[in-house]
């Protein structure tokens, strides 16, 4: 997971409606009814997500136009009310929004700040299914507060984590609300269409342009899904038992890429054999046509069956990729399979795939950034700065919005699975974590989910100790290593993220 860059917001943001609708009749007043909450209450985006709903599924169709480089959408989505509701909320920044259909009826509609306001003419009753349509257009290009887009010279792909997918389409945006997404992009002649999930369709529409329709086996949370177009050829290769593998490479610069993307089924075996089969219907890289500095500030993304990388990363010798590759890989199963219930849940994601990044690394022989070449040695490293990174980027599992991408969420919660398997054992650890993944696969978990298992399946209450490595604001004592010991803070020690002039980095021990 990386964080893309943040550019500042113009003096108005640039496209965004901010009118009520003229077109619809008269609606209830959300004054006097019960209009849905505008927060899911996270602890890091707490203006982030809607309730009063939740979305099945999203149907988005998108249309780009090579000329003008705007996109024109329609994004359809099924909802099911756990509330009656005299007005709703979508996030949405940025988009120009045409038309509001509420179960195929015209209704008011007011963007406020992040939010699409949304008046049906009578109010949603409490547990119903209806369907709200949205048509509008995008500018890729546009310069917002934040954006997923990434712009490219022959097209476009999107990076939406962790709360920017409502610049590409309306949506409940938070990991909570997974959906299922069938997806219908429409390109002109020499460009593709590429979205999360499996190929369902291609259609000529017989005036130069073609529409790709892709349709998820799985549900997927809103700040990993995929939606790309550009000059690509599609390179299908098979790994292991059966698993298709499909990636998305820019053609002037397919063959360059090919030892990189050969490594793909190798990692995958390397990874079952510890997590179990793959999760979902097909995995492959996305290389978007763009190693411009200021496209996106990251290295990989995880977007569901369909990682996203610059370029120029993968043109690199194996030892110099392999590690973050698995880091990536690993996010198929903690972060898209199980995916945060919480934005404070962030280390479930990227400790994990730190720790099975490193492993790797380690297993290869390689060396890691310090020169060092195992994972206790790492570690030691690692609990040497514990105090320092919880004094400056506060404990593992209590992040902020600016620090939720700080070592501490990567580094600092491999040390803390570090810690709990030196506390159960090698085979005890191995079945909390598959018993985690199939638990909640396909859905979202807390940090108290991960305690509750490792205690359930450890056959011992695992609260306290994992308490105190994931929120003490001192660093426990290392099981089985009662002579490591921890550096006093000291303000000239190093902080534990990396920023430069406001702008995000990599954070990950496996580059």
């Amino acid at each position: 997971m990386r964080y893309r860059t943040r550019v500042t917001a113009p003096a108005a943001l640039l496209g965004t409606v901010a009118a009520l609708s003229v077109a619809a009749p008269a609606h209830a007043d959300p004054e006097t009814g019960t209009p849905g909450p505008e927060t899911l209450g996270d602890p890091v985006f707490p203006g982030l997500g809607n309730d009063g709903y939740r979305v099945p599924a999203y149907h988005l169709d998108l249309a780009y136009d090579a000329t003008t480089r705007l996109v024109d959408a329609t994004a359809t989505l099924t909802l099911t009310t756990t509330q009656e509701l005299s007005r709703l909320s979508l996030d949405a920044l940025g988009l120009d929004v045409h038309e509001v259909l509420l179960d195929g009826v015209p209704a008011a509609r007011e963007q406020a700040g992040e939010k699409l306001r949304i008046t049906p003419a009578a109010p949603l009753a409490a547990r119903t299914t209806a369907t709200v349509t949205v048509t509008y257009t995008a500018d890729p290009r546009a310069a917002l507060a934040h954006t997923a887009w990434v712009p490219t010279p022959d097209g476009f792909a999107i990076c939406p984590q962790p709360n920017t997918a409502h610049t590409v389409f309306p949506c409940n945006d938070h990991p909570s609300d997974k959906a299922d997404f069938t997806f219908r992009i429409t390109v002109p002649a020499g460009l593709k269409g590429v979205a999360s999930g499996h190929l369902v369709s291609t259609e000529d529409l017989g005036d130069g342009r073609t529409a790709y329709c892709y349709r998820s086996r799985e549900p997927i949370a809103t700040e990993i899904v995929q939606i790309t177009v550009g000059d690509y050829v599609i390179k299908d290769r098979q790994g292991p038992h059966g698993l298709p593998l499909r990636d998305v490479v820019p053609t002037a610069r397919a063959t360059a890429l090919e030892p990189a993307l050969a490594l793909t089924p190798n990692l995958v075996s390397w990874i079952e054999q510890r997590l179990g089969a793959f999760p979902f219907e097909t995995y492959g890289l996305l290389p978007c046509n763009s190693d411009a500095s200021d496209a996106f500030d990251f290295t990989g993304l995880e977007t569901q069956t369909l990682t996203l990388y610059k370029p120029n990363f993968l043109l690199q010798a194996e030892k110099s990729i392999g590690s973050h590759m698995m880091h990536e890989l690993v996010h198929s199963y903690f972060g898209n399979s199980v995916s945060p219930a919480t934005w404070s849940d962030l280390w479930l994601n990227e400790g994990h795939a730190d720790f099975y990044g490193l492993l790797y690394r380690y297993e290869r022989g390689w060396a890691d950034s310090l020169g060092l070449t195992t994972m206790e040695a790492r570690m030691k490293d690692t609990y040497a700065r514990g105090d320092q990174w919880r004094k400056s980027s506060g404990p593992v599992a209590a992040p902020n919005e600016a620090n939720l991408f700080d070592s501490q969420r990567y580094l600092g919660g491999v040390l803390v699975l570090y810690a709990l398997r030196q506390q159960v054992g090698e085979s005890v650890f191995s079945a909390i974590e598959s018993t985690f993944l199939e638990r909640f696969r396909n859905a979202s978990a807390l940090t108290d989910d991960y305690i509750a298992v490792a205690s359930e399946v450890s056959g011992a209450d695992q609260s306290g100790f994992l308490r105190d490595w994931l929120y003490g604001t001192r660093t426990p004592r290392m099981p089985g290593h009662p002579d490591w010991t921890v550096t006093p803070v000291s303000s000239a020690l190093r902080q534990p993220q990396n920023r430069t002039d406001g702008h995000w980095h990599d954070n990950s021990a496996t580059l």
